[in-house]
Order: C-alpha cells, then structure tokens, then sequence
C-alpha cells in the first residue's frame, strides 16, 4: 500500500507551503489515547508572504487550522475520526487558558480542514456540510458553525489559479492537470520550487516501490518530465549567479555543481529509501551510481539487494588479470 507515502507527501506539501505565512507542526500528538493530526497551523502576525498567493489556501491559512488530508475518498468513520481529534485539540487550548487565567476566544481555536479527492452527497448530507456560496468557491463544505469543520471536495474546485495548490493533492487528472499548471508557473514563483521538488521526491520514492497500483505508475510517468525541469532550475540559478559575479568561470561550476548536487540528491534518496541509513560501504558507491544513466541506476537499486548491489561495484573496479 503506497497510502502512507502520499500521506507524508501531503503533510511536508502542506508544511512547505505554509510555513512562511505561520507556524506549523505535522503529525502533532493530541491528548487521549495516542494518535495524531496530520497538519496543526497557526498564522503569524507578520507573514513572510501574502497569502493571496495560495488563492484559497491562503484564504483558509488566514486562521488557526488543522489539515487531515485523504488520498481517497474519506469516510464517515474517518471525519468522525478527525471531528475526535479537533475536539481534543480544542480541549488542550481550553485547558491551557484556564492554567494561565486567561479566555480562549472562538476565533482562536483551529477549524478542521479535511482534504479529500471527492466526497459522496450522502456523507455530506449525513454530516449537514454545506456550501457557503458567498464566500467560498464550489466544492468548500461547511458543518455546524460550532463543530468548526469543514470538507474539501478536491476534484469538485474549480480550475482557477485560486485552487490549484490544493488541486495538486487530488488524484488521477485533476493532479496531472495541476502538475501541468505548476510547472507553467514563473520560475520566480515564491512557491513553485519547492513543490516541485517534492513532488519529484514523490516520484522518486513511488518508483522504487514494488506494490505501486496504476494511478501511482501513470504519476510517476506524469512527474518524470520534473526531474529534467529540477535540472534546468538548478543550472539557471548556477547561470544567474555565475552573471552576479561577472566571471564566466563561476557560470560554468555553478551549472556543474548544480547538476551534481541534483544527481547525488537522487541517488542518496533510492538508497534511503532502500537501505534506509547510508552507511560508509554504501557511501563509496554514490559516485559509481551517480555515472549511470537515471534508469540504469534506478533499476539496479530496485532490483539488487544490499550484498548483490556492493558485489556488483566491487567486480567493476577489480582490474581484469
């Protein structure tokens, strides 16, 4: 089952986007018997960014929030799951105020966000989640005003630039449609890097799994096209800053270094991934690995085991007698 690795996805895409407009905790632990929400926000007085740059995002971030994102489609035990734990999280502020003699407002206790690719009228009918037209766009359902809740229907948004960064953790089209949106972005887009480089660490780590269903294969081959994109980002900022200094030496190491840095980045995540720790024997074969072409380095990762995969190495550079 890949659902954990597009749960971490979602939780570092989330972290990643939100931090400059406030603080952020992932798998926070909350008060009872032991288990987490995925995404704890608070906003900061001062952002770093406005946050109409994340469109709707941003709209939501504007508050104190907890994200609960579903790869599929949630069910009625799953957001009774997260209605659990909002209220827990509610329960620590509320007790925390009355250690300090002060009154939590309502305002400042989180709203759930539940992000999932669809959701069926019945769930919502079951859980009185509405729309609120007026001030939300299509596919935003709100619960009672006192639950503090509300569901995201991922693939009901619109297709604006509002929506398209809770879009890229919907499934299937929707995602290829907001992956293709992204990656026409302005490279000076504060946010565009960086979810693009984690998108291409989801494509990494799905590649070398064995269990992966169609929609992860047909992912992947959507997000290979990022890894070129990865490449070409690094190498301009090696160009821009090799101009900077006005010495055409430094153009060139900063293209080098850049690529390189790209190509160890990957290797060192296939052996993760793999192996988990790296150690100093995996260590020596980074550079070995890093001479492959992509596919050849992925397929000997995927397919060799940690003995076969060193032996294999170490009968390259024995000189022939």
């Amino acid at each position: 089952m890949t659902r954990f690795i597009h749960d971490q996805f979602a939780k570092q895409y989330l972290k990643e986007l939100l931090t400059p407009l406030g603080n952020v905790e992932t798998s926070r632990d909350v008060a009872g018997e032991v288990r987490q929400v995925d995404v704890l926000f608070s906003p900061k007085a001062e952002p770093e960014v406005e946050a109409t740059a994340l469109g709707i995002l941003g709209q939501i971030a504007a508050k104190p929030a907890v994200f609960e994102p579903f790869r599929s489609p949630v069910q009625i035990g799953e957001i009774r799951s997260c209605l659990g734990k909002l209220f827990d999280i509610h329960g620590e502020f509320e007790r925390a105020a009355v250690r300090e003699n002060t009154r939590i407002a309502e305002a400042e206790l989180p709203q759930l966000w539940i992000l999932s690719p669809t959701v069926s009228d019945t769930i919502l009918a079951g859980f009185r989640a509405i729309p609120e037209p007026e001030n939300w766009v299509s596919g935003v359902y709100f619960m009672g005003a006192s639950l503090k809740a509300a569901i995201i229907a991922i693939h009901q948004l619109p297709r604006t630039p509002e929506t398209l960064w809770l879009r890229v953790l919907g499934k299937g089209n929707v995602q290829k449609q907001a992956i293709a949106e992204l990656r026409e972005l302005p490279s000076d887009n504060v946010f565009r890097l960086n979810a693009l480089e984690l998108l291409y660490n989801l494509r990494t780590i799905l590649e070398v799994r064995q269990d992966i269903d169609r929609e992860d294969r047909e992912l992947i081959m959507e997000l290979s096209p990022l890894y070129l994109q990865r490449l070409e980002d690094a190498t301009q900022r090696g160009i821009q800053q090799g101009i900077q200094q006005g010495i055409q030496q430094g153009i060139q190491q900063g293209m080098q270094q850049a690529m390189q840095r790209a190509q160890r980045l990957m290797v060192e995540s296939l052996l993760q991934l793999k192996f988990g720790e790296i150690d100093e024997e995996l260590a020596q074969i980074i550079e070995p690995l890093i001479q492959l072409e992509p596919l050849d380095r992925t397929r000997l990762i995927r397919q060799l085991d940690r003995s076969e995969l060193l032996a294999h190495f170490e009968q390259k550079n024995q000189p022939e007698s």
